[in-house]
């Protein structure tokens, strides 16, 4: 085995190892989850060395380097404030999402002008509108890390996969009887899932656009679904109140997690796919054991419905927005309430953390996206501006850019 050459991962942290093995390049990950400002580096050099044969003594340096690179990026940037860059008047009628590709210099916005239209971030130009569908663009992704495909889910019961550089359509999945509502690209970028109200999600080859699975079991809409890293498994969500895991190759339901007393609103995987978190109706956030199927902690907090759950990079935090204007933050592992994020005036639809972790952005009704501390819970800025509810909000891989979309028929891009 001979190592060829060193690739980095900013979020979550890790270094790829790239080395020919009779003849063969491979791969192999440094996932470094815990790395912080605080890390002893050298300590965790001296880790790194005894554990990996395919780093001798005379890279030292230069994985020292690295570790130092990695945390510099780590480093929380609380007093960093965004202005408004862009307002975009994208669409003739009401947006439904938007979305980055991964290095956030292009995203997508959907309407039910039932386009989806591909924009430049850094000029504010639009570059494509994908036409085609009959009705409502509803759900819309890149397929990340790539970035030259996107796929769009309808009202008019298909999903249409197009080349994101030319707006060529590729595919168009048909089979769900009823709208899609959710979708997405496995990290591999060769699986799409569909979920739909017609109580399925389907499974589909990504590059030659056939149906491989349909997924049966659920007994109401599927709401919500996410992929693991690893691209072999799918949870889904649904309002019969249980999520399903299934395995990608053969379609078979692995387990259902029962336990929630309400419709499920959101649902995803952490980093290493050992756990997955769901968000509902009920009020509460569960985390469960992908590989047991069992419910190990209850989230509760809240005093209205949860409309959003997401993990950090790392999987060690994991925050819930909900209808009751507030926002939390909690410890992953011990299910312990971080942070409380209060002074939205309106329900919260959308939450997501920044790359690092030590931020948080949150998308309310009260027509303002907020930008908060995942440590203390203090809103850090509020940025504000649009007429109408918000209910998207994403940042982009580096953390400097964040879109809004609107109610108001605009999406906003901000910059640090």
């Amino acid at each position: 085995m001979k190592l060829k050459r060193f690739l980095l991962r900013y979020f979550p942290p890790g270094i790829i190892l790239e080395y020919e093995s009779n003849g063969e390049m491979k791969q192999k990950t440094i996932d470094l989850l815990s790395l912080t400002v605080e890390t002893d580096v050298e300590v965790l050099l001296n880790q790194i060395l005894k554990q990996e044969p395919l780093l001798t003594e005379s890279k030292r340096p230069y994985v020292r380097k690295l570790l130092y690179k990695l945390i510099e990026k780590q480093d929380t940037q609380d007093s960093q404030q965004f202005y408004l860059f862009k307002i975009l008047r994208a669409h003739i009628l009401p947006l439904t999402n938007c979305a980055f590709n991964k290095n956030g210099e292009r995203f997508i916005t959907g309407s039910y002008d039932r386009t989806c239209k591909v924009w430049n971030t850094v000029t504010g130009e639009e570059l494509l509108t994908l036409e085609g569908h009959k009705n409502v663009v509803y759900a819309i992704a890149f397929n990340n890390p790539f970035g030259d495909k996107v796929i769009t889910g309808s009202f008019d019961k298909t999903c249409k996969v197009w080349d994101s550089m030319t707006g060529k359509l590729l595919h168009t999945l048909r089979g769900h009887s009823t709208e899609i509502v959710c979708l997405s690209f496995n990290q591999q970028g060769d699986t799409i899932a569909t979920g739909s109200m017609d109580n399925t999600a389907k499974l589909w080859d990504a590059h030659t656009g056939e149906e491989l699975h349909t997924l049966l079991g659920h007994t109401a809409e599927i709401v919500s679904l996410s992929f693991n890293q690893a691209g072999d498994r799918l949870i889904t969500g649904s309002f019969d109140h249980t999520t399903k895991l299934w395995d990608v190759q053969s379609g078979r339901c692995v387990h259902s997690f029962q336990g929630h007393r309400g419709e499920i609103s959101s649902c995803q995987f952490d980093w290493g796919g050992g756990k997955c978190v769901t968000g509902s109706i009920d009020r509460t956030c569960k985390i469960w054991d992908v590989k047991t199927g069992q419910c190990v902690n209850t989230l509760r907090g809240h005093n209205d419905e949860i409309l959003d759950v997401c993990f950090n990079s790392t999987g060690s935090r994991l925050a819930t927005a909900s209808a009751d204007g507030t926002a939390r933050v909690y410890n992953s592992m011990t299910g312990a309430c971080v942070s409380i994020l209060v002074g939205h005036e309106g329900e919260i639809s959308k939450v997501q953390f920044s790359p690092e972790g030590s931020r948080l952005i949150t998308a309310s009704s009260d027509k303002t996206c907020r930008l908060w501390s995942a440590d203390s819970g203090e809103c850090l800025q509020i940025l504000e501006g649009h007429m109408d509810e918000i209910f998207s909000c994403a940042f982009n891989y580096e953390g400097d850019t964040i879109i809004t979309g609107s109610k108001d028929n605009t999406c906003r891009i901000w910059k640090a």
